[in-house]
């Protein structure tokens, strides 16, 4: 038993002095008026009262991150699951096809989102030229306040659709036994239907497991509001983690980021317990007993 402990110790040490150390200290300061040059005050609940009552951004920041959420997290997850299951067929080049799906997830993300604003340029973009080919004008994108998260949530997809979500995905189809499908397709099922009867509900515990991940990293976006858009135009991308952000780094209300640190933390943490709790509903588990 101590062996084991002293196996794990360099990961309690790190976990302890990087992780939750910082976290407490977070809480503490969650409860002062701190402005980095100054002494901390405490102040208690004030600096939550003011994110619920008085900061004009606090909420419209919220509801961008959900609709970020709605609009990135089904569509990524089918896009995903999409891919792993043309990769899991078996073709011929599916090796190279791995490749080039999973390299946009490994690209550097400043450079990505550099060459998604030469796409999405108003003007001479490459997607809005496309477009005029077909006889379509195409919108502002990062430019407009109505486009600018969809543009978001395309690069975002870009991005991750071929990344941990299919590989993921991939290993599940591939644990799926074999003589199910045969036995299905002698029963006279369809492609459609081996997928929705036998492929969907033996897929539903890597489903659940992504779709944890996928809603708590869109909940998190922050890096391509910030360098494509700057929480743009007119505030359509101020996100709630570019809000913290802005009061941490650039006006250095340290406290009062410390608490929309923790309004955060318990948003992801009330949302994963939703589908902790959903998910005896539709997740199956192979060889588990049903009464």
């Amino acid at each position: 038993m101590v062996a084991g402990y002293l196996f794990i110790s360099p990961w309690i040490v790190g976990f302890v002095l990087l992780q939750l150390g910082p976290m407490l200290a977070s809480l503490l300061l969650s409860l002062t008026l701190y402005k980095l040059v100054e002494a901390p005050q405490f102040v208690g609940f004030q600096n939550y009262v003011t994110a619920f009552t008085n900061d004009e951004l606090f909420w419209p920041s919220l509801r961008r991150s959900f609709y970020f959420v709605v609009l990135d997290v089904p569509v990524g997850i089918c896009l995903s699951l999409f891919l792993a299951v043309l990769l899991n067929q078996g073709l011929r080049g599916t090796n190279v096809f791995r490749t080039l799906f999973y390299l946009p997830s490994v690209t550097p993300t400043v450079a990505a989102i550099f060459f998604w604003l030469w796409i999405l340029q108003p003007e001479w973009g490459l997607l809005n030229w496309g477009l005029s080919l077909l006889g379509v004008r195409g919108p502002a994108w990062l430019a407009s306040t109505e486009w600018s998260i969809p543009s978001l949530v395309m690069m975002d997809l870009w991005a991750t659709a071929g990344g941990t979500r299919m590989i993921i995905f991939l290993a599940g189809l591939q644990g799926i036994p074999h003589e199910l499908y045969e036995a299905a397709a002698i029963d006279g099922a369809g492609a459609w239907r081996r997928l929705r009867h036998v492929t969907l509900p033996l897929l539903t515990p890597s489903l659940f497991f992504v779709t944890v991940l996928t809603i708590i990293f869109a909940l998190r976006v922050f890096t391509s509001a910030y360098i494509a858009s700057g929480g743009g135009p007119a505030y359509s991308t101020w996100f709630y983690t570019f809000h913290l952000f802005k009061q941490a780094f650039q006006f250095f209300n340290m406290g009062y980021a410390s608490a929309l640190g923790w309004i955060f933390f318990v948003v992801l943490l009330v949302f994963t317990y939703v589908q902790v709790r959903l998910q005896t509903r539709w997740v199956h588990y192979e060889g588990e007993r049903r009464p």
